[in-house]
This record gives C-alpha cells, sequence and structure tokens, in this order.
C-alpha cells in the first residue's frame, strides 16, 4: 500500500461512508453508533488507475478496506502479476478481512482499476461488525465462494511435476530386457501396461526380491514382477491431494494418466519438493529414510515448522490436518522399523498396527495424542505378546521423547487390554457388542471403531469388522448414544462466569461432541467412514440426524478445526508446547465469535437427540426423517 498521511476525509468522503456502511453486510445490521465509531476511525484515501490500494501477500493486514466509489480490482493468489483480476468490486465492496482475521500474508492484491476511493478501518474497530452474527454469516458466505474460485497457481498441479517421459514396457517383455531398459534409462522404475488397459510398476526393489531373493529366471515375463497398486492420479488433480495420497498409501511412486487413462509419467515424494503446497512436507522422504532413533526425533520436532509453511502457502487447514496425519503414520512406521530393528529375535511382520482415536481419523493436529493398538497372528502365544509389548513401550517412549505423547488414559499398544490376538480381539468384541456396560464396552467400542491400520496385514484386525453388527442390537445402540453424548458442548459455564476462568478446552467442550455424534450416527447407518465429515455426510437426511442439523455439524467441526491448528501453530512459535487450553484474551473476537456459535450449533443437535431418543424407537433412527 502506498504511503501516505492519514485523512480523515472531506465531509462528503465521510457522508458517503456513513451511506455505504448503513447499506453493506455486514455492517447493515449494526447499531448507528457503532457504525458512527467506524467511520470516526476511518482514513479515506483515493487512488488512481492502477494504483495499488492494498498488497496484502507481502505484509499482513491490520485493516479492513471498504470501497466508497470507484471499482477496484482483486487477485486472490500469490502468482498475478500477468493475470487478469480474480474479480472486481464496486461501491460496498469490502477486501482485507481475511488477512486480517488470520494475521498471516495470505492477500490479496487490490489495485484501482479506475479513480477509487476507499476507507481504511483499523482492525480493533471494525472486529465487532465481524463478532456478530450477520458478521460470521458474511464470512462464511465468502469462505464458500473462495472455495469456488479456486485459483490454480504454478507447481500446484500434479502436471508440473512431470519432467521426464515414462518408461513403458509390455507385459510379455522379459524381466532382463526390462532390466536393460531401466539401467540405460537410470530410471528406478517401468510402467507396465496391463491387460485391462491399466498400469503397473517393476521396480529395483520389485526386482532384487523377486529374481536376486526369489529365484524367479531372469527370462520370466515383466508381468510376474509388476506392482499392480501403484496409486494413480489424473492430469488437473492438485499437487496437495495427490501428496496425500502417496503419504496415505505410504507409496513410493504415484503414477499420472491422462482423463483416457494413457500414462503421462509416474512421481515420487522427492518430486513434491517443487510445489508450493507440498514442498514443506519434504520432511516426510527425511522421516522415511532416518537411520537412527535420534536422527528420526529431530526430524520429529521439525514437524510444527512444516504445518505453519504449509498454512503460509495457503493450504486449507483441513488438507494440513490431512497430511499431519499422514506424516505421523510415516513417523510410526518408521519407529516401528528401527526399535524392531534392535531386536532380531521377534518378527516385524507378526502383528497389525492400529491408529486409534483422532489419527485413526486423520484428524489430527499437533496436540493429538498417539493412541493405538496391537492384532497379532493367533499364533502368537501371551508369553511373546508380553516380549512384544516391551518393545512397543519403547517405541512410545521414542516418540514421546520428540514430542508426541501417548494416550494418558492407556489406549497404546504396549498395554495388554489393547495388544490381543486376532481372535481374542473378535471375541472381545463380541462381548462388548451384547454388553457394552460391563468391561468398558461402550468405551472400547468408541476406540475401537476408529482404528485403521499403519503397519502389516490390513486384513489381519477383524475386530472392526464385528461391530458392523451393532445395529441389530438396539439396547447397545442406546447405551453408546448416551455414551456419544455424555460431553456436552458449551461455550461458558456459570462456573466460569463466577470464577472469572479465561481458558476454553476447544477438545472437551467443541471437537469431541461432534466426534462422538459423528461416530455414533456413522454406525447407526453402517458407514465405514472414519474421518468426521464423512460419518456425518453418511448419516445425513436419517431421522437422527437430518440433513441441516449435519450440515451445521460440519461447518462447525471445520471451524472448530480450523481455529484450533491455528492456535496450536501460535503455540509452537512461542516456544510452548501445544495445547488445547485456549486463553480467551489470545482469541480475535471474530474467533471467540464463530467458536461460540459453532458450540451453540452442536449442544443443539445434542439436546434434539435427546429429544429423538425419548420419543422414536431405537430401530427407526437410522431411517429417513420426516419431511
Amino acid at each position: 500500500m502506498v504511503d501516505r498521511p492519514n485523512e480523515r476525509g472531506s465531509d462528503d468522503d465521510m457522508a458517503a461512508l456513513a451511506d455505504v456502511l448503513r447499506r453493506s453486510p455486514p455492517f447493515a445490521g449494526l447499531p448507528d453508533q457503532v457504525r458512527l465509531e467506524m467511520s470516526r476511525a476511518a482514513r479515506i484515501e483515493h487512488f488512481v488507475a492502477g494504483e495499488v490500494i492494498l498488497d496484502a501477500f507481502s505484509v499482513p493486514n491490520t485493516e479492513v478496506f471498504v470501497v466508497i466509489a470507484g471499482p477496484v480490482d482483486l487477485w486472490n493468489a500469490l502468482q498475478h502479476s500477468d493475470d487478469a483480476a480474480d474479480e472486481r468490486l464496486g461501491s460496498g465492496g469490502i477486501f482485507g478481512f481475511s488477512a486480517m482475521q488470520i494475521r498471516r500474508s495470505v492477500g490479496p492484491l487490490a489495485r484501482a482499476a479506475d479513480a477509487v476511493t476507499v476507507a481504511a478501518i483499523p482492525a480493533s474497530v471494525v472486529e465487532p461488525a465481524f463478532a456478530s452474527r450477520a458478521g460470521a454469516a458474511f464470512l462464511a458466505e465468502q469462505g464458500a465462494i473462495a472455495r469456488q474460485r479456486v485459483v490454480v497457481s504454478p507447481y500446484s498441479l500434479v502436471d508440473d511435476l512431470l519432467f521426464t517421459q515414462p518408461l513403458v514396457v509390455d507385459i510379455t517383455d522379459q524381466i532382463a530386457d526390462v532390466a536393460r531398459l531401466m539401467t540405460q534409462r537410470h530410471s528406478p522404475y517401468a510402467a507396465v501396461r496391463l491387460r485391462n488397459g491399466q498400469f503397473g510398476l517393476v521396480t529395483d526393489a520389485l526386482l532384487r526380491q523377486r529374481v536376486l531373493a526369489d529365484g524367479l529366471p531372469a527370462t520370466a515375463p515383466a508381468g510376474e514382477v509388476v506392482d499392480d497398486s501403484v496409486p494413480t492420479a489424473v492430469l488437473g488433480d492438485s499437487a496437495a491431494e495427490a501428496l496425500i495420497l502417496m503419504l496415505d498409501r505410504n507409496a513410493e511412486f504415484l503414477l499420472v494418466t491422462d482423463a483416457a487413462g494413457g500414462l503421462r509419467g509416474v512421481v515420487t515424494p522427492r518430486d513434491f519438493t517443487v510445489s508450493p503446497t507440498t514442498g514443506g512436507v519434504s520432511i516426510h522422504e527425511q522421516v522415511r529414510r532416518a537411520s537412527t532413533v535420534a536422527e528420526l526425533q529431530e526430524r520429529i520436532r521439525r514437524v510444527p515448522s512444516v504445518l505453519d509453511d504449509l498454512l503460509s502457502r495457503q493450504l486449507a487447514s483441513g488438507k494440513v490436518i490431512t497430511v499431519y496425519s499422514a506424516i505421523v503414520d510415516t513417523i510410526v512406521r518408521r519407529a516401528i522399523t528401527l526399535i524392531f530393528a534392535q531386536h532380531p529375535e521377534l518378527s516385524i511382520d507378526a502383528f497389525t498396527w492400529l491408529s486409534l482415536g483422532s489419527n485413526g481419523r486423520r484428524e489430527a493436529t499437533p496436540s493429538s495424542d498417539i493412541d493405538s493398538a496391537v492384532a497379532f497372528d493367533d499364533g502368537i502365544g501371551e508369553g511373546e505378546i508380553e516380549r512384544y509389548r516391551v518393545v512397543f513401550g519403547t517405541i512410545n517412549r521414542l516418540l514421546s521423547g520428540a514430542g508426541l505423547t501417548a494416550d494418558d488414559h492407556g489406549a497404546t499398544a504396549d498395554r495388554l487390554a489393547f495388544a490381543r490376538t486376532n481372535a481374542s480381539w473378535r471375541s472381545a468384541a463380541q462381548q462388548w457388542l451384547v454388553s457394552p456396560e460391563k468391561n468398558q464396552g461402550a468405551i472400547m467400542t468408541s476406540l475401537l471403531v476408529d482404528g485403521r491400520p499403519i503397519h502389516g496385514d490390513p486384513g489381519l484386525p477383524a475386530v472392526t469388522e464385528v461391530f458392523q453388527e451393532v445395529r441389530r442390537h438396539p439396547g447397545t445402540m442406546r447405551l453408546l448414544m448416551q455414551e456419544s453424548l455424555s460431553k456436552r458442548a458449551k461455550y461458558r459455564s456459570m462456573r466460569d462466569v463466577f470464577t472469572r476462568r479465561e481458558t476454553f478446552d476447544i477438545k472437551t467442550h467443541a471437537l469431541l461432541p461432534i466426534v462422538n455424534i459423528a461416530r455414533w450416527v456413522g454406525l447407526s447407518v453402517g458407514s465405514p467412514a472414519l474421518p468426521t465429515t464423512e460419518r456425518l455426510k453418511a448419516a445425513a437426511g436419517s431421522a437422527m440426524l437430518p440433513q441441516e442439523q449435519a450440515h451445521n455439524l460440519i461447518e462447525a467441526f471445520e471451524v472448530v478445526q480450523r481455529l484450533r491448528l491455528r492456535y496450536q501453530i501460535e503455540q509452537y512459535e512461542r516456544s510452548e508446547k501445544p495445547s488445547d487450553l485456549l486463553v480467551r484474551d489470545r482469541l480475535s473476537p471474530i474467533d471467540r465469535s464463530m467458536l461460540g456459535q459453532a458450540v451453540h450449533e452442536v449442544a443443539a443437535v445434542q439436546r434434539r437427540m435427546d429429544n429423538v431418543a425419548v420419543y422414536l424407537p431405537a430401530d427407526a433412527w437410522s431411517g429417513p426423517a420426516k419431511t
């Protein structure tokens, strides 16, 4: 923004500003006195065509700009120099509130398209407008518009990560010929066109395993060594989404095809280092290659800075959280590998490691506990399980030493209740299903239905399959619902008012009530989904969760997670341990308002579920809502 002397503006300018505020959301519904204070605090400025009004990509903005007269062009992405403006605002248009709200350099660039008059209002004065219900609705609407007009920047598509033509061989080509071509091209892979028209890969690692270790003859066809499970992206997919897919699948390669299914290239985790939306996640590759415990712990401590970098690069908070959960998966896998290398007497293939809780749902943030369970092959005896549990305890201490804490309540693989054979898990799950009130059955059910295998045979743990039958047990469903509603959403209790408590536990009083509802409604409709929003979408329209309530919970969850992640990153920047205990004074009025309204919406859904459970029989809860 051009440096100018502070100007209050002429009487005509002030009158025009008052008129604009009176008719423009979110100011229109404010009391006259509040709008008057905004006008008095405003700085009126005039610009000529082509002049930069605001560049909030360079410097965090502390003002909100209101267009009084003239056209203003906005660019909402960092790469904007030669592109047409993303939008044009006229009288009553508002910009600069996004950077003010999250206190980061996230844009926009605003430039006068002709002679323009704007008012710059200090954030401290204008925040009450955005803290109102009308203001929250305005921000939600603007957020929806922004999501619809995603502006793609260079290296933000998977297309831009393709640098060489892929080596493609036929499924009948001999392994020796394929290996020779790979050597000539200095390529670690060869793509194989499969008979179904799709593609797989022959890699150096597969050749070493099948030929050198297993003794497969070099004259065998490529089809004997091809990996047909390599994840695939399509041209036009975002680089961030492609990276999340690779992290989630723990894949070394990603196939990229065109819309017709033709192979256009292959990318590796290293290729993502050139993408501004994924470059920081090169830490993932460093984690996978950590050769010692000390090196792994050093890499783990750097992960929060990666999240900060991703947020600064304008990756949506939900995507940042998904990336973080995938990185935690990689960390745990590497910890298992390094620690078990110190215990050759124990097989690393004898068990499946289940990630539980928020990481199981792919919703972890820096404050999240690393919950876990293990399912052993049925041939493993109790004495041997005890030896494994000692090693699992070492893994947990490794993670804890680098800042990734285990569940204080004991949901970890080194505990007896969470390390069982597959048969033992199945038997226990069946008992919890019939009698959830015994042996903490309801709590264990809630933990295990969030379980996701991240190491070992994903088909081994059958415990989650048992819970697919839960809808056939109305009594169990009722008890589980009561358990899911036991944590009530509340923003400020009477105790808080009287004791002047200045903190808010965002996990206990805002996040868990939504997560618990989503888990229960997901079970009630038989959805296999793990993420909270997917469970809510699956159950939307049921008698217990009509469409509108599901939509409200999804919005509330996104607001809560966004605030939670941003607050914890700020804690990390202040060298504080990330926590779910928010200091109210550190939240802006806008954040406090949005959080309060999110909690209000969740509480309303909880009250409705209480009422429905009274007058509607349990077997009708998952049926369609009556209109």
